[in-house]
């Protein structure tokens, strides 16, 4: 793995053309959200304000790439019943859609003939993916990112994040259960 990968914000601002990422864990801790989960816990609410603090860095940042014309796309596997976690993700979807993402969802069950990579990724341009890394709890592993660009596995990841688009459902439709 190199040393030095570049920030995720660094390698959304230099995609041209194309963004996917392929979530498939049921549950994620990572810090920078637990607070926000624990209350949406105690309460039910959801921070659907895309221009709130909370936000706004990602809308911006989403925002931007699709203005140069980048197509940035989210495919998410999961089980059902849904675990709470992603019952609180599907709550905030709508700001991801805003942003400019498209947004997928597919069943586990529809996914078990498919061949899937061993950690959620990012791939950029078609050219690069970046592994994201997480403890059996959710938290971020050390290290929580791997950036790689051998062809042989840019493509195999591509092939699966396209196989799981085909068959998930678009967000306005599917209904978490």
């Amino acid at each position: 793995m190199p040393q030095n990968v570049p920030s995720f914000d660094e390698l959304m601002e230099a995609v041209q053309h194309s963004a996917v990422h392929l979530e498939m864990r049921d549950q994620y801790a990572v810090g920078d959200e637990a607070d926000d989960f624990n209350a949406w816990l105690d309460t039910g609410h959801r921070d659907l304000d895309p221009a709130s603090e909370y936000w706004s860095p990602w809308v911006d940042l989403i925002s931007r790439a699709v203005a140069r014309g980048v197509v940035v796309r989210r495919a998410r596997v999961v089980s059902e019943p849904v675990t709470d976690y992603i019952r609180y993700e599907h709550a905030a979807t709508v700001i991801n859609v805003t942003a400019g993402e498209q947004v997928r969802w597919l069943p586990r069950p529809r996914a078990v003939d498919l061949m899937l990579p061993g950690a959620d990724l990012w791939i950029f341009d078609g050219t690069q993916v970046l592994f994201n890394h997480f403890t059996g709890v959710g938290e971020w592993a050390d290290p929580p990112l791997e950036l790689r660009s051998d062809p042989g596995i840019v493509k195999q990841c591509s092939d699966a994040f396209e196989a799981v688009w085909e068959r998930a459902v678009p967000h306005e439709i599917y209904e978490i259960h």
